[in-house]
This record gives structure tokens, sequence and C-alpha cells, in this order.
């Protein structure tokens, strides 16, 4: 196959070329880099099938020759990012999205767009179905990354009714793995960069909020496995071991084998007070469900973030 990646510089978006150029097909990665980063392909970039185009997808897309599939990752994904690049983030999940479906319709290509929890805002249900229409704060500073991907999933649904375009949308909770920015303000690169420096471990609010942690290569075969579905309606893709952030800062010190204390400050404005995916769905219609433990995949992400903070 020939696919474009939009955001394929970015943590899962290399990944999946990756796992597209391991299969032997062909790979455009599209990526501005405001937040995917070069290294995160530079072992490709000598790859025959792989190309890469630094473009902003706000801008019109266009790739010469034929394409099988679009896969549209391109979005700041952090709150740090979103709260830093509010416009951008806007921008990259209405006229981003559009630009990718436009070029998925011209070239009759499947299309797959990443959309995120956070469409269900601070959820009232517990776990979180795709029948779930969320509890969303429309104008609170998260709502530039809430409802650009609500926008999204709403353009991508148009398109498949209206447009015929072979479509797919999934709901990605909390990823982790290699290649997370350390710096990009998500829970598990701020635990592990704080412990492996000896600093305090900051949890905001009490910590008994919680999240539901899925490794990048169980999601990445999640996501091949929706985009050669049958399936148009969004369907979540997560892992659903749920763990509240005191408990994963007490599991990251361990791991780490630090002294570095617990520190409490107050919860930001709308974090989400539970998160967890009801997988039902994907263990029904694509016979997915994650593979690889917690204890198991963080053991390869502190490998990781050694390297990357240059930590023996």
């Amino acid at each position: 196959m020939r696919i474009v990646i939009t955001g394929g510089a970015g943590f899962i978006g290399s990944h999946l070329c990756d796992y597209f150029i391991n299969h032997g097909d062909s790979v455009i990665c599209i990526d501005n880099l405001l937040t995917g980063s070069l290294d995160n392909i530079k072992h490709l970039r000598k790859t025959r099938k792989f190309t890469f185009i630094k473009h902003n997808v706000t801008k019109y897309i266009d790739v010469p020759g034929h394409v099988d599939a679009v896969m549209d990752l391109a979005s700041p994904a952090s709150p740090k990012d979103y709260y830093e690049f509010p416009i951008q983030t806007l921008k990259a999940g209405a006229l981003g999205t559009h630009n990718a479906l436009g070029l998925a319709k011209k070239k009759k290509a499947r299309f797959l767009l990443t959309s995120t929890s956070e469409v269900y805002g601070d959820p009232l249900e517990h776990p979180q179905k795709e029948s779930y229409w969320g509890h969303v704060n429309p104008i609170g500073p998260r709502s530039v990354y809430d409802e650009a991907k609500r926008f999204a999933e709403a353009i991508t649904m148009a398109y498949y009714r209206y447009h015929k375009v072979d479509t797919h949308i999934a709901r990605i909770f909390n990823t982790y793995g290699p290649r997370m920015r350390v710096n990009d303000g998500r829970v598990l690169p701020n635990f592990f960069s704080q412990a492996l420096s000896n600093k305090g471990i900051t949890i905001f609010g009490n910590g008994k909020q919680t999240r539901s942690f899925c490794y990048v290569a169980d999601m990445v075969a999640g996501l091949v496995k929706l985009l050669n579905s049958r399936e148009h309606y969004p369907v979540n893709l997560g892992n659903p071991s749920e763990i509240t952030m005191l408990q994963l800062a007490r599991e990251i010190l361990e791991l780490t084998g630090t002294k570095s204390k617990i520190i409490f400050k107050p919860l930001p404005e709308d974090d989400p007070k539970q998160r967890k995916p009801d997988i039902s769905k994907a263990k029904r219609i694509l016979g997915w469900a994650p593979k690889v433990n917690r204890k198991e995949g963080f053991k390869a992400t502190l490998v990781y973030f050694r390297k990357a903070l240059k930590i023996q």
C-alpha cells in the first residue's frame, strides 16, 4: 500500500510509519514539526519507500500519484501544547482534518481519524462507551483540543455520509512508550523525568483521579485493524487497566529506584477526574485488545527516558 500519515513525525505517528515500512508498504509522512521531531523518523529517511514532507496540514495537501490510505494524526496532543498553541490546535482539527479528508476523497483512499478520549470531557459515565456524548466545557482552556476533535469527528462522518469516503474514527485513550517528548507536559513523561532527575514528583489534586495507559505497540495494532475494518463509527482504543495518579507515582518511584518525594499541587481547570475506556466494541469488531501490561510497558519506556535524559 501507499499510505499518507499526517503528524507522522510525532509520537504515535512515527510508530505507525515504522509499522507500515516494516510490512513493505510505502509511507508519505507529512508534519510541520510543531510538536513532532525529525529524530523520531531519522532511521527511516534513507529508506526508499519512505518520504518526508514538511508541511502544515491547515494548507492544501497535494500528494502526487495514487494513495491507498490517509491516516490523520496531525495535532498538538498534550495540555501543555494546546495551552501554548490554542489556535494551531483548533486549525489542525478543523482545517487540517478537512484537507486530509479532501485528499482521501480525491484519491479514493481509506481515511482514519485519530480522535481522542478528550471528546468525553470530564465524563459522568464510567467507563466510557462510544455511545456516550460526553461532558465537555466548550469554552474552557482544554476546549481547543476537545472541540477541535469533536468537530473533526463530525466532518469525518459528513464525508462518510455525503461523499461516501471510506472513513474510520479511533478515540485514543492515554498512550505511552518510546518517543514521547520528555517535556510534553503529560503525566508519564513528567513522572519519569522528575523521578530520574531526583526532583519532586508533581501530583495535581489529591491524586485520586484516574487514567488508563496503553502501550504504543498495542495502539498501533489497534489503529491498523481499524483502518482495515468496515466500521465507520467511533471505536475506543485504549487499555482499560485503570490507575490513580498516586498509585502511578508510586509505581514509577519503585521502578526507577529514586528517592523523589511526591508533591501535591492544585488541580487544573476542567481536568478529568476519571478516564477508562470500554473496549467491548474494539474486541467484538476488530478482535483487538491490548497485550502489553503496564509493568512490561513501563520498563521499555524507562529505557527510552534514561537515554533521552542521558542518565545511566
